[in-house]
């Protein structure tokens, strides 16, 4: 089932909520994902506990870096505003970069950032927000693959057969264009992500929930606000 326009139009603030759900589910599952799965490796593998909880920390920071350079690949083939625009954008089709091994790489980075975030939540917290991002995800996907089938036809169906909807294939799948990575858009439209992996690179270094809430606060400022002033430029854009 695709999502309605209201969910597309305010994705951003629903990606927001699903977070805003499943950080406080503390209340009724009190301990963190990362440390029950760290300290189940150590003992069936008869580590260190500790040491296994950091490295998971790590690898979620990690997760999130990578995440952020797939969402800063994708968005350099966009521009920024229609990165956050309100309505699909249907007038071309992009298929470079990213777009060469999976359909919707912006979607899938979203992905393994809730799986990458889940690892600062409860165990509870972690599967509500994972599973909620991959069925809205699909939910957004099927909006936008509908007005794209309608507005591109013959030539967006054969996109659509060879390459996967949102898990990555190994190899490209169509052959590249002229198209260039501006790169300067992707971090423009991306940076507010960037934050997102550095308040879990802060928290895996120092151990300080309060300095990974003060960055991850920060960025979701900046995500809304440019989320916001970026469906507006689009908006003013399509008016002019």
């Amino acid at each position: 089932m695709k999502a309605t326009d209201w969910e597309f139009k305010n994705r951003g603030l629903i990606f927001g909520l699903i977070f805003a759900v499943a950080f406080p589910l503390y209340s009724v599952d009190p301990r963190n994902a990362a440390d029950v799965l760290g300290h189940w490796l150590s003992a069936t593998l008869g580590k260190d506990g500790e040491f296994t909880v950091r490295l998971l920390f790590a690898l979620a920071a990690v997760l999130l870096i990578v995440a952020a350079l797939v969402r800063t690949w994708a968005s350099s083939y966009l521009r920024s505003e229609v990165v956050y625009a309100a309505q699909v954008k249907t007038t071309s089709l992009v298929a470079d970069g990213p777009y060469r091994y999976v359909r919707n790489p912006l979607y899938f980075a979203n992905v393994l950032m809730a799986v990458g975030m889940g690892a600062m939540m409860s165990g509870s917290g972690f599967v509500l927000a994972v599973v909620v991002m991959i069925v809205f995800s699909y939910r957004l996907i099927a909006r936008e693959e509908s007005a794209l089938l309608a507005s591109q036809g013959e030539q967006y169906e054969r996109y659509r057969k060879a390459v996967p909807r949102l898990w990555p294939a190994f190899r490209a799948r169509v052959v590249a264009s002229n198209a260039h990575a501006r790169w300067l858009e992707g971090f423009k439209a991306e940076g507010w992500y960037w934050g997102f992996a550095l308040s879990v690179i802060a928290f895996a270094i120092t151990l300080n929930i309060k300095i990974f809430f003060v960055v991850l606060g920060a960025s979701v400022v900046l995500f809304w606000v440019s989320a916001y002033w970026l469906s507006r430029k689009s908006e003013s854009q399509e008016r002019a």
